[in-house]
């Protein structure tokens, strides 16, 4: 089978808005959380959240909307944007560039999209009782393709005119693992020489807060130390928005462009719990699954991986849930590699997360270093025999797993190798 090679990053991020200043964050395990002014209230619980700089989305109107200067947007195709929808259009304008990609190649029948997100809760809302107050003659005609959650491929397949495979996936967390993996396929089997794969999450009161009910969230009023993934006093995760964007092509595409790829994306392996709508199983025993498919998918072993970029979102539950998974699939091989969640840093973007991790991936790859674990004070005793780097190491990974885990079980795990390894 063809081989899978990354060829363009785009990030709109807690972190920072383009790779450069991702790069930088990760380097110096520098966060993007925030006090989240909306939720400065008395009858809100949760305080902080990954906060997206430089852009003003606040409104239910885009003409509202700023954003950097660097972008240039028409009104056209604003109007139909959802904020995350914003997101996604400016860091796909980077990967597009960073892949040095021209219009012809872009708009190439062979030339896919994939997108995940989870639709705009707040637009959604607004659309609706503007309907049930002012009666559906009021019902703005973009309201449907702006707020329902195949938005991003509705809008992006229209402003990049996109001609290849294009759809929508939703498994909660692990959508954009789903994507990237389903992009894998689609290369290695020839049906398309290159796809673009998008994660975008608005990160706002309405995407976010909903998870309080689910005593998900952390109630932390130190952004430092509200996500705080494999730590003792872990109390929930830290929610974000933004959005990822990841080019991918096959490795004859990549020799025809002459294009310098940042690493493979070698296999990716997936499998389901089976075991409850919201709370990962107890042994992560489909994790550990997915973990070991795509190991064999990617034909290695696990003495071959160096770093694992995990899901851990800082939560009691999870976190236990996925080192279990790590130890069955590592044995006693387990202190040897690097384990670290990005998350600490980032938050969580939900749908967009594997998107985003699979990016900060890319960069350790090429950029010669591991992430080290953000937020880690006290390690949880339970998870002793683990191998958290207290900073960032200035040592690159060779082979690298990146995990996902989704509502009702769903789990992700894909294998990035570094370019000649």
């Amino acid at each position: 089978m063809r081989k899978v090679f990354i060829t363009g990053l785009g990030f709109v991020s807690s972190i920072g808005n383009d790779k450069a200043a991702v790069e930088s964050s990760l380097r110096e395990l520098r966060h993007g959380i925030e006090l989240y002014p909306p939720f400065q209230r008395p009858d809100v619980p949760i305080k902080v959240m990954g906060t997206i700089k430089d852009f003003s989305v606040g409104s239910v109107e885009p003409e509202d909307w700023t954003y950097p200067s660097r972008y240039s947007i028409r009104r056209e195709l604003l109007r139909s944007m959802a904020p995350h929808g914003l997101y996604a259009h400016c860091a796909m304008l980077q990967a597009i560039e960073d892949a040095r990609l021209a219009e012809a190649d872009l708009q190439s029948e062979l030339t896919g999209l994939y997108c995940a997100s989870a639709g705009s809760p707040m637009l959604l809302a607004h659309y609706i009782q503007r309907m049930r107050e002012l009666g559906v003659s009021r019902c703005s005609p973009v309201g449907v393709v702006a707020s329902i959650s195949g938005t991003l491929n509705f809008n992006l397949v229209a402003a990049f005119k996109i001609r290849g495979h294009s759809c929508g996936f939703s498994s909660a967390c692990a959508s954009t693992g789903h994507a990237l993996g389903f992009a894998y396929d689609d290369i290695v089997t020839g049906r398309q020489d290159r796809m673009i794969v998008v994660g975008a999450e608005d990160g706002n009161t309405e995407a976010i807060l909903p998870f309080a009910g689910m005593r998900a969230l952390s109630p932390s009023t130190e952004p430092a130390l509200a996500s705080r993934p494999f730590d003792s006093a872990r109390d929930g995760f830290v929610g974000t928005g933004g959005a990822a964007v990841i080019v991918l092509e096959s490795e004859e595409s990549v020799a025809r462009r002459g294009a310098t790829p940042y690493g493979e994306l070698a296999g990716w392996g997936q499998a389901s719990d089976g075991h409850n709508v919201a709370i990962s199983h107890p042994e992560g025993s489909g994790l550990a699954t997915a973990m070991q498919r795509a190991l064999r998918s990617a034909g290695v072993t696990s003495a071959q991986v160096d770093y694992i970029n995990a899901h851990a979102t800082s939560t009691s539950i999870g976190d236990a849930s996925e080192v279990k998974a790590i130890r069955t699939v590592f044995g006693a091989d387990i202190g040897r590699v690097a384990v670290s969640s990005t998350k600490a840093l980032t938050g969580h973007g939900l749908s967009m997360a594997t998107a985003l991790e699979t990016g900060i991936c890319a960069l350790a790859l090429r950029g010669g270093f591991t992430p080290g674990c953000g937020g880690l004070r006290n390690v949880d005793p339970k998870f002793s025999d683990l191998n958290l780097p207290r900073e960032t190491l200035p040592v690159a990974p060779r082979v690298v797993l990146n995990n996902a885990s989704g509502f009702g079980g769903a789990n992700v795990s894909l294998v990035l190798r570094a370019v000649g390894a």
